[in-house]
């Protein structure tokens, strides 16, 4: 489980397998200001397309009664520095975050500057219809300052492609009502899914952005058997962000009709694009 879209080596953005860029480097900062300057110029835009949609989904699972008492929380899958969070629950959009660290007065500022900073910026955008969110990332240091400056209520690392949910994340999930998904579904599989299912004790909604170049196949499936069903957005893509170079590009078209689209107007046209799913419970109690 990673961090966020893409990861890879210090300075110019590294080379996954396949050709896809990675960014290791910026979730491994005690703070934001390297994710946003680096991804500025790439437009990374798709926290501001899920936020209304986010904002959406966990209107409707907050209203509907599952017989527990208290509002669900979200987990919030691949976290990072609490990006969805924070445009989840704070007057905020993904633009004046853009601004916001990249500008001279941030850049000057020592990691405890930034941190107070924070503190008292989303404290006082903090929206009345705010809700819990749980911050679940293998990128240490990214959701440390999420957990620090108050956008993530709990913060865990567990990595479960490698092992089960620890105590303190088992506890969490008690009361976790949708996870949300922006920026992993590259490097996540059903592992993942699966092991945060089994531990749920609420019905858990589930509200994923996936690139076109991946496959969610095997994750509707996992989610399936734990009685979800998956409904696909089919309106429309999201845009994700630029390709970093042209060999990003040329396997991003492949790897979009490998899995059964069409890349003209899409990623022939620049741009990693998302597929939106939604996933609730089949039964008609919500329960599984």
């Amino acid at each position: 489980m990673t961090a966020s879209d893409s990861k890879g080596s210090t300075g110019s953005a590294g080379s996954a397998g396949g050709g896809k860029a990675r960014f290791d480097d910026i979730y491994d900062r005690p703070d934001p200001r390297a994710y946003f300057t680096r991804l500025a110029p790439l437009e990374y835009e798709i926290p501001a397309h899920a936020q209304p949609v986010f904002r959406q989904a966990m209107a409707e699972r907050a209203a509907f009664d599952d017989g527990r008492p208290g509002t669900p929380a979200v987990l919030d899958l691949c976290c990072s520095y609490g990006i969805n969070a924070a445009l989840l629950n704070h007057d905020v959009t993904l633009a004046e975050m853009y601004e916001r660290y990249t500008s001279p007065a941030a850049q000057a500022m020592t990691t405890a500057e930034l941190t107070a900073w924070d503190k008292e910026f989303y404290a006082g955008r903090r929206r009345p219809d705010a809700v819990p969110v749980i911050g679940l990332d293998i990128a240490a240091p990214a959701v440390a300052y999420a957990h620090a400056v108050g956008l993530l209520d709990s913060a865990f690392t567990d990595n479960l492609e490698q092992r089960p949910p620890g105590p303190g994340l088992s506890r969490a999930l008690a009361e976790a009502g949708l996870i949300t998904l922006t920026g992993g579904g590259s490097y996540i599989t059903a592992r993942t899914f699966t092991a945060l299912l089994e531990q749920a004790r609420r019905p858990l909604w589930v509200s994923a952005f996936v690139l076109r170049t991946v496959s969610y196949g095997p994750i509707e499936r996992a989610l399936a058997a734990h009685g979800l069903r998956t409904v696909l957005d089919s309106s429309r893509t999201y845009t994700q962000r630029l390709f970093a170079d042209p060999r990003e590009q040329r396997y991003a078209i492949a790897a979009a009709r490998a899995a059964g689209h069409d890349p003209a107007g899409h990623e022939q046209a620049g741009r990693f694009h998302t597929l939106y799913y939604a996933s609730r419970p089949d039964a008609a109690d919500g329960r599984h």
